[in-house]
């Protein structure tokens, strides 16, 4: 395991490889900064954001797309300290005060996804939906509603199957759906994996060649791989508390990098917020920029 230098970060989320850039992107949420590092001289910086990011996915063509507090943007990230966000898309009855979009990703065709939920998490309000965004229909009506803190999206190596998970503590539940990869659509959802009968919470997600799931137990410390049939077979042990999401990258997608989250606790001092590179003995699957 390698760290990152002395970055930590507040809430780390949505790491992603850019093959086409040779370059790790990840977000910090609360500190509304978007970081960059080059994958083969390792040099970092950031973009700073008006509004919270949440989750990016790379663009064919260059720059981001994401997910933030008003909706699904567009971002461009030049010489300046500041993106140049133009906003792209919101659902169609807007965000409430308090929401925010978390977790996405995009799909194996180029299409970009990602969930919204009710920033104070203690409040437990099932009232987050999950959307999808093309260039050609613009953005889904909701596609899966009354989740809480919506996480965990990920796409078979195939496209044809779709995880998405629920990690507030009341839920903490994987399911799977089958894929549609002409239209868009997920259906037959089911439960994948409970993780109640495993450690930590169900955060972010990726999903390796064997088309094993990758899931970062939050508040367990550890990264679990299940199998396509939902068996756990893997637990990596991390020495942050709170593991916020992995992604597969590299010039051989052979490391996986892993975001987390600060706790608070003392025993967690030292990790937590930190970003590390792990080598787990498998490779991932390239991630297809949005609008492909």
């Amino acid at each position: 395991m390698e760290r990152l230098s002395d970055i930590a970060c507040t809430v780390g989320e949505s790491p992603t490889w850019s093959a086409a850039e040779s370059a790790w992107y990840w977000v910090d949420i609360p500190a509304k900064r978007v970081w960059r590092m080059d994958g083969a001289t390792g040099a970092a910086r950031f973009w700073t954001t008006t509004e919270m990011v949440a989750c990016v996915a790379a663009k064919a063509g260059g720059g981001l797309i994401a997910g933030m507090e008003t909706g699904i943007f567009s971002l461009e990230l030049g010489e300046a300290e500041a993106a140049v966000q133009v906003k792209l898309a919101a659902p169609a009855a807007g965000l409430g005060a308090g929401m925010r979009f978390n977790d996405g990703r995009c799909d194996r065709q180029g299409r970009f996804w990602s969930g919204t939920m009710f920033m104070d998490m203690s409040a437990a309000r099932a009232v987050g939906e999950l959307y999808r965004y093309d260039m050609e229909r613009g953005i889904s009506a909701p596609v899966a509603s009354e989740l809480i803190t919506q996480n965990g999206l990920a796409f078979s190596p195939d496209g044809r199957t779709m995880y998405l998970s629920d990690s507030h503590p009341a839920r903490r539940m994987v399911w799977a759906f089958d894929y549609d990869i002409d239209d868009g659509v997920p259906s037959g959802r089911r439960v994948f994996a409970d993780m109640a009968a495993y450690v930590g919470r169900p955060d972010g997600a990726a999903i390796d060649s064997e088309g094993c799931y990758w899931i970062c137990g939050n508040d367990g410390g550890c990264v679990l791989r299940f199998t396509p049939d939902g068996k756990l077979d893997r637990r990596i042990d991390v020495p942050m508390l709170k593991p916020a999401m992995c992604s597969f990258g590299g010039k051989d997608l052979d490391t996986l990098l892993v975001t987390s989250i600060v706790s608070g606790k003392p025993e967690d001092a030292e990790w937590g917020g930190a970003v590390v590179l792990l080598r787990p003995g498998v490779k991932g699957v390239a991630e297809t920029p949005f609008g492909l």
